[in-house]
């Protein structure tokens, strides 16, 4: 019998720092505990290239703080609502802990058909390095889609990844200038990949007449469970359950269906697990402009299923009144999800984000934020809710918020004597410093203080300005820091000299006016001397 379900709790996250790069269709990775956010909104940026940040969580703010690849990885794009799955075979080693990413929309609305394998290379307390690479598929290759799953099943000592639902856009020959952009359902159909060699098969079963998108998939050992979704081509959420079992002999594997009572009605719901055969399903959509408010409990056992509905979190007016909301699973029974804030307001990061906690935690648990990642599903809201596109909110990206890191940081240590504490007013962090000079790299400018013994300063905690930091190391003089300016009337900060005024000179001899004699004075002169 099914414990009583605790009571969920919802916390407020009061600060998230670049707040922006968070948007409908992220997922969460979780490596060794730590949770990291993938899919940012656009194109990363050079100060965090992966476009893969660690949440840092402490008490009720949140940081993201950029993950690095190690040399020799593949380019990862962002990609929102990708159908990902960690690897059961690799759960139980954190070391060796590895995710699948399939599929997703690129930041220019392309979607994606590659399979990606991604793991944790090192980590510590200065950055955290993956190792991502393509698998090459080959045979009947699944089409490029966004809003599926792909999920890890056992049997017999084989394992499979297994692919189903999604959404794709119109084949070539379909599209127009007018509906180039329209996606339609993909076919129903199950893909099995052998994720050794990289064969895909196909499979067609017949209780899977119509294509759908954006359902939640439970896997048990041998057994998936199919739940809700959305089918697109009539705007429908039919309260789905399937039970689809995968035997894997010595031979061809064996793939057979049935459709179960006791389904639910929703798409874009979240799925957390709480322990070993138990699953809380929150939020998502009964249609168009009706979101889901109520909870679910799921338990799984040995070809047995069971969906009952719990008591749901105390939500707040904003979570009731707002049309859109999207997030995904933290792990260990918690979930982070947002809303959109009011338009109105003056601040053009409106989204609002919550941590949504499905069972009790004691107060070093809350504090430590231990997560451990599942599989989430989002759907792609700007297509299920008419009332507003919530790829399109306006956010905004300050590059100067972001803790940046350089890889040579770790392999140098002579770099080591940057990140001194040079003053008593330093505030120089190697986690969160940025460049302020054009001819800073990654590491902080710094000029030597000419006091006794002397010692070197950041020029940034020195307020100098780039001119004069561009001066002082082009001359020949001595400089004293802040702290040691009273011991010599050195060159702190170089006042440029207004140019002297030159008048102009006056001349040696003044010229005096000639004074014309006339004929009788002449006369009158020369008789006198005479």
């Amino acid at each position: 019998m099914a414990s009583f379900p605790e009571k969920m709790s919802l916390q407020m996250i009061s600060a998230i720092q670049n707040s922006s790069l968070i948007q409908p269709g992220f997922s969460l990775l979780n490596f060794d505990g730590h949770v990291f956010l993938f899919g940012q909104k656009g194109w990363p940026k050079r100060s965090c290239p992966t476009g893969i940040f660690l949440l840092d969580f402490k008490k009720d703010e949140l940081k993201l703080k950029p993950a690095y690849f190690s040399k020799d990885s593949c380019y990862l794009p962002p990609l929102r609502y990708p159908a990902i799955c960690i690897l059961k075979s690799s759960a139980a080693q954190p070391e060796k802990c590895q995710y699948i990413i399939h599929g997703g929309k690129t930041p220019n609305n392309e979607l994606s058909d590659k399979l990606y394998i991604i793991s944790l290379v090192s980590k510590n307390n200065k950055k955290v390095t993956f190792r991502c690479t393509e698998k090459e598929l080959i045979g009947e290759v699944p089409e490029a889609r966004y809003g599926h799953t792909i999920s890890e099943v056992h049997s017999q000592g084989k394992n499979m990844m297994v692919i189903i639902g999604g959404r794709s856009y119109m084949s070539l020959g379909q599209r127009t200038t007018e509906s180039w952009n329209s996606v339609v359902d993909c076919m129903p159909d199950i893909f099995l990949i052998d994720l050794e060699f990289g064969c895909c098969t196909s499979y067609t079963l017949p209780d899977l007449q119509s294509g759908f998108s954006f359902h939640l998939c439970l896997t048990r050992n041998d057994t998936l469970y199919i739940i809700g979704g959305h089918s697109i081509q009539n705007n429908t959420r039919p309260p789905n359950l399937y039970r689809i079992k995968i035997d894997l002999p010595l031979g061809s594997p064996a793939v057979s269906c049935c459709a179960l009572p006791g389904g639910i009605s929703v798409s874009s719901a979240i799925v957390t697990q709480t322990n070993n055969n138990e699953f809380v399903v929150i939020g998502g959509y009964h249609s168009d402009n009706q979101k889901r408010m109520v909870c679910n409990t799921i338990n799984l056992e040995d070809n047995k299923i069971e969906i009952m509905e719990r008591e749901a979190p105390e939500w707040t007016p904003e979570i009731k009144h707002c049309k859109i909301w999207f997030g995904s699973d933290m792990g260990n029974g918690a979930i982070l999800f947002g809303i959109p804030g009011d338009n109105r307001q003056l601040t053009s990061d409106s989204n609002y984000f919550y941590i949504l906690k499905c069972h009790g935690e004691d107060d070093q648990e809350a504090e430590q934020m231990v997560q451990v990642c599942s599989q989430s599903s989002t759907e792609d809201a700007g297509e299920s809710t008419p009332f507003e596109d919530s790829e399109e909110l306006t956010f905004s990206f300050d590059i100067n918020d972001i803790d940046t890191y350089n890889e040579g940081d770790e392999e140098d240590e002579e770099d080591s004597g940057y990140w001194i504490t040079c003053s008593a007013g330093c505030d120089i962090d190697i986690n969160t410093w940025v460049p302020l000079y054009s001819t800073e790299l990654n590491k902080p400018a710094m000029i030597f203080c000419s006091s006794e013994g002397g010692h070197w300063v950041h020029a940034q905690c020195m307020d100098l300005s780039e001119d004069t930091l561009i001066h002082l190391s082009q001359v020949s003089i001595k400089y004293f820091c802040t702290e040691h300016i009273h011991l010599a009337r050195g060159l702190q900060t170089p006042k440029e000299t207004p140019p002297l005024e030159k008048k102009p000179m006056k001349s040696l001899r003044k010229k005096k006016t000639m004074k014309i004699f006339t004929p009788a004075k002449k006369s009158f002169i020369r008789k006198l001397f005479e």
